[in-house]
């Protein structure tokens, strides 16, 4: 499989700037994989499609304020730092991105906040765009959070070109956000609401939760035409034996499970054994899934509609059968879908 296979035009205008007011009325896409049928609803339509004992997976990662704007000491210039991941909780360590990053170099002092009352000084040059930071902070450990949490900002992807606002801090996460770590919000779950989670539960359907950590590397461009070059970045994930438990039983049951997320079935498909059922993990994925691929655990799949060449697209047209989300794409595209985290869903059957 060919990286320009999953190449297509999306206008600039069908890239959500915004989500649905409402979580659950984002428009939504059903593809059924067996007919190719293409239906229009609304995100909780959602409901007619599930029984009593069905699982709907869930990952539960919560995304923190990941990206700081500051200045480097002396020159005064301005600098992005993301921050990716924490590497040592007493050092205060943090692994970053930083931009312009050709600028910055080890022993530099970088100043957050209007009063600077916040100072890193960067230990290490991992890669050409990523430093290893100490910020230097006399107080308690859940000061230096708050404090470092304040002054973040949402990280919303670039391609959502416009500034980020009080209201994306809860809007770029799920209502279940639970375990903090992501710097990329699991967007298919954003389209649940209470009132549609209750729904489902009085309808006999039953959720399960896991942890996976998306990061930035989801993001990151493709430079290989031949896919089976291509390596992933590692995220973190965890699966407990409550998870397992509910998915294997409906499993066993031949009960429809359906992954909420393209995170989930990474996740699922890194823990699953010959079996056929998944097992307790804690530890790190790197797993890429693109065509052709069998997956063994989910048979249903809720996603957004995702950029060209995204691994999010490759791993959605391994589920759903490459001619028929490309075909589904050209729908949504022509019908005026909505495209990235905010934008609208697709069910695939």
């Amino acid at each position: 499989m060919k990286l320009s296979k999953f190449k297509f035009n999306l206008p600039t205008e069908q890239v959500a700037l915004y989500p649905a007011p409402n979580r659950d009325e984002a428009r939504l896409l059903v593809l059924n994989r067996k007919t190719g049928e293409i239906e229009h609803k609304i995100f909780k339509d959602v409901l007619q499609y599930f029984d009593d004992k069905d699982v709907f997976i869930f990952n539960d990662t919560k995304v923190f304020p990941a990206r700081l704007y500051g200045i480097k000491e002396k020159n005064g210039a301005k600098i992005e730092v993301f921050l990716l991941r924490e590497l040592n909780h007493e050092l205060k360590f943090w692994d970053v991105l930083v931009d312009p990053a050709r600028k910055i170099r080890i022993g530099n002092k970088l100043y957050f906040g209007e009063d600077e009352s916040l100072v890193a000084e960067v230990i290490d040059n991992t890669t050409s765009r990523g430093r290893t930071l100490r910020f230097l902070y006399e107080g308690s450990y859940e000061e230096f959070r708050e404090t470092l949490y304040k002054l973040g900002e949402t990280p919303l992807p670039k391609f959502i070109d416009r500034p980020v606002e009080p209201e994306d801090a809860e809007r770029y996460q799920t209502i279940f956000a639970k375990n903090e770590g992501a710097v990329v919000a699991p967007t298919a779950g954003m389209h649940f609401s209470r009132e549609l989670m209750k729904r489902l539960e009085i309808k006999g359907c039953e959720f399960a939760y896991l942890t996976l950590h998306a990061g930035l590397g989801n993001f990151r461009e493709i430079d290989v035409e031949d896919l089976t070059k291509h390596k992933m970045d590692s995220e973190e994930m965890y699966i407990n034996e409550e998870c397992s438990k509910i998915v294997n039983r409906a499993h066993e049951a031949k009960q429809h499970i359906c992954a909420v997320g393209t995170t989930v079935l990474r996740a699922v498909e890194s823990s699953v054994g010959t079996d056929g059922l998944i097992k307790p993990f804690e530890g790190w994925t790197n797993k890429f899934i693109f065509p052709p691929y069998n997956f063994t655990v989910a048979d249903r799949l809720i996603t957004n509609f995702h950029t060209p060449y995204s691994t999010f697209l490759m791993m959605v047209c391994a589920f759903g059968d490459y001619d028929m989300v490309m075909n589904a794409y050209n729908e949504a595209l022509k019908e005026g879908y909505k495209f990235g985290p905010y934008g609208d869903a697709m069910l695939i059957l």
